[in-house]
């Protein structure tokens, strides 16, 4: 059960309260965590990565799109470094988290259309693929 004091430190100072939690955890005193506040926390953990993993996938796809379909070879080596950080970012994040492929190949199509439509709207005279045409 949660006192009052927990409660206050994890509103009052989130990083203090980590490192209470941490330490009564590693002490195995189970019984003085603040158990909805770490429930919370952990939630919060998992939908950090799958936005992370979202944001870097729209990243990615748009400065993909950019590179193969617009005609700009001055911006040719600044789209390529951004894929090349973005592919190196969601490879460590599916290494760290390889369950978090299957939340990529579920959000993919809603991700390849965002991106689609923000490059479409950049590049307005450009033509772009409607359909993603390489494997995941």
């Amino acid at each position: 059960m949660q006192t009052q004091s927990q409660q206050t430190l994890y509103e009052q100072d989130l990083a203090a309260w980590f490192n209470d939690t941490i330490a009564k955890l590693k002490a195995k005193d189970f019984d003085a965590i603040d158990i909805d506040s770490l429930i919370e926390e952990i939630e919060g953990l998992a939908g950090r990565d799958r936005r992370e993993l979202k944001n870097r996938l729209k990243v990615l796809l748009v400065h993909l799109l950019k590179r193969l379909y617009v005609d700009a070879p001055q911006d040719y080596r600044g789209w390529e470094l951004t894929i090349q950080e973005q592919r190196e970012q969601l490879s460590d994040l599916l290494e760290q988290s390889p369950s978090l492929r299957n939340h990529l190949i579920k959000t993919f199509p809603d991700i390849w259309q965002r991106s689609l439509s923000t490059v479409r709207a950049e590049y307005p005279s450009d033509q772009f693929p409607a359909e993603w045409q390489f494997s995941l």
